[in-house]
């Protein structure tokens, strides 16, 4: 099968590569080259700002001219319906199959446990991020060439340590708090469910949808079915970073999402959009396009490999001074709230 990955470098696309090299495709990156990660041996690199449609175009025009056709043309970076139109007029003479990968996080929440399904109107008063990429998915199912869409949820990985808040630019920051006994803040009661998914395990589930005629016209969401809650999240990672269950205890503070925002305001599209949100996910439709697939990495494996990752090389393990001094303040606050309502309110 002949696939042309637009990125390759990222989390997931740099996976979805080397699974798909490994697998004896025939594979073309096309990336502004700033980035080797995930370029697998044999694999074809076109260097082109992929957001270009000039630039895109004058990049294919090779292949274009040659006849040439790609089984599967896989889009991560474009975020804005107007891409995914450019996109659509590029690929049309070149490909049998466009996936534009989208994002759950487009999905509407609900007030009780519900099972999310592909059919789950996509509905996000809070983040803009996740409405562009419904209005990716409107322009996709609009156009003319085959397609399918894949929505990833929250997705880790070796170089992706997953967190709350304070930790996305560098994902170090919150296993170094935790090794040197700062707080540890958890969301709310800690007890709301969420889904987490090793790179690798979406990797192989959009690999089996590429190439897949009973995928085309389909949106398909690539997630673990392991629903874990925000304090075992936190405790797992804990516990990977070295920590007791005494110490993790000791060092861990409750905060509500409001006040997490409130010290963070450019966190809100993620917390009220997201992550403050029950995510349990049925599976079944991509069970069904892609026999055998299963999400085969549990959390308490997928974090010791992520820790370990950042441990092989010091340079990986950067902290994020502002979200530090940000989650110091706002632990400072609560714990000193709690202490308040301990000495002036419980019976005496």
């Amino acid at each position: 099968m002949r696939i042309l990955i637009v990125g390759g470098t990222g989390l997931i696309s740099s996976e979805l590569a080397a699974q798909a090299a490994a697998a004896g495709h025939d594979l073309t990156l096309v990336n502004r080259g700033r980035s080797t990660i995930g370029v697998p041996a044999g694999a074809r690199v076109i260097h082109a700002d992929a957001t270009d449609a000039a630039a895109m175009r004058a990049a294919l025009q090779g292949a274009r001219l040659r006849g040439e056709r790609f089984d599967a043309v896989v889009q991560f970076i474009a975020f804005r319906p107007e891409h995914v139109a450019a996109d659509l007029e590029t690929f049309a003479p070149l490909t049998d199959q466009y996936v534009l990968v989208a994002t759950s996080a487009a999905y509407q929440s609900f007030d009780r446990l519900h099972p999310l399904t592909e059919d789950t109107p996509q509905v996000n008063e809070f983040w803009e991020y996740a409405r562009l990429k419904a209005e990716c998915e409107a322009v996709v199912r609009a156009g003319a060439i085959p397609w399918t869409v894949v929505r990833p949820a929250h997705t880790y990985g070796p170089s992706k340590i997953p967190g709350y808040t304070g930790n996305s630019s560098h994902p170090w920051t919150l296993v170094d708090r935790m090794r040197r006994g700062a707080d540890i803040v958890i969301p709310g009661d800690g007890t709301s469910l969420w889904t987490l998914t090793h790179a690798r395990d979406v990797a192989a589930g959009m690999l089996g949808l590429l190439g897949n005629d009973a995928a085309l016209g389909e949106a398909v969401h690539v997630t673990s079915d392991e629903a874990l809650t925000w304090g075992g999240i936190h405790a797992i990672l804990a516990r990977a970073a070295g920590l007791s269950d005494e110490a993790f205890a000791a060092q861990s503070v409750h905060v509500p999402s409001d006040a997490l925002v409130a010290a963070r305001p450019s966190s809100a599209g993620g917390i009220y959009g997201d992550k403050m949100h029950a995510a349990v996910y049925d599976t079944s439709k991509l069970r069904r396009l892609v026999p055998g697939w299963e999400a085969r990495i549990p959390f308490e494996e997928g974090a010791a490999e992520a820790i370990a990752w950042f441990e092989a090389d010091p340079a990986r393990r950067q902290v994020d001074d502002d979200a530090n001094a940000m989650l110091d303040a706002v632990a400072r606050i609560y714990r000193e709230a709690l202490a308040r309502v301990e000495a002036e309110v419980a019976p005496r």
